[in-house]
């Protein structure tokens, strides 16, 4: 069923939940006269916004490694500890949750809105989960007398995973604002572009915080 919007001269059509679709996804849509008009907003803003957010994490953490790298390679204090093996837990935790994401994501666009809240919850479940693990890792290197000034590595180690720990966090509070809009219809094409957008910046951003959790779990597991 097509629906016109008023004082906008456009026409949408009805999705899963009454929210309204484009006719097209080539960034145009049918006006009230059957003329093609370019949508008002582009959900590439988010993903541009995403990018380059992704870009300055990406340096502050190639910094940190690369003094890592050079740290391990001048010092004779330099001693590695046993990890955790919980961490194993927490990078499972992790690596499951970008695949939820993605089915989510996938899940709005194809317009099936009750798969989209459902993997969505999961990945907030899954991003939990994976903080709660961190937290456990690092009580049961406190109780091993390992404190963040023992040595350079254990100070590195807190260093890596704690920078990476917030930026997870961040990352929940973006998931926990999709959460709380799914059941929120949108009243226009532009707003339904937004809510698509939104969704796709989220999930590369979670898709980045997995790889870069891969990284850092790597370097610190398997390097000096």
């Amino acid at each position: 069923m097509a629906a016109t919007a008023t004082g906008t001269d456009r026409t949408v059509h009805a999705g899963v939940g009454g929210g309204p679709r484009p006719r097209n996804g080539n960034g145009f849509h049918k006006n009230g006269e059957g003329d093609d008009v370019p949508f008002r907003f582009s959900p590439a803003r988010y993903r541009i916004g995403v990018w380059a957010a992704i870009g300055s994490i990406l340096m502050l953490f190639v910094a940190l490694t690369s003094a890592y790298i050079v740290r391990s390679a001048s010092s004779d204090d330099w001693r590695r500890i046993a990890m955790p093996k919980i961490l194993w837990v927490s990078t499972a935790l992790l690596i499951v949750s970008s695949i939820t994401i993605e089915l989510s994501r996938r899940s709005l666009k194809s317009r099936h809105d009750a798969a989209y809240s459902r993997w969505l919850l999961n990945t907030v479940v899954l991003g939990v989960g994976f903080v709660a693990s961190q937290l456990i890792a690092w009580r049961q290197l406190v109780r091993q007398g390992v404190y963040m000034a023992s040595n350079p590595y254990n100070s590195f180690f807190y260093l890596l995973t704690g920078a990476h720990g917030l930026h997870v966090l961040g990352g929940l509070g973006a998931l926990a604002y999709l959460v709380l809009t799914t059941r929120r219809v949108a009243k226009s094409i532009d707003g339904e572009l937004r809510r698509t957008g939104a969704a796709d910046a989220v999930a590369i951003y979670w898709h980045f915080m997995d790889a870069l959790w891969i990284g850092l779990f790597a370097l610190l597991m398997f390097w000096k």
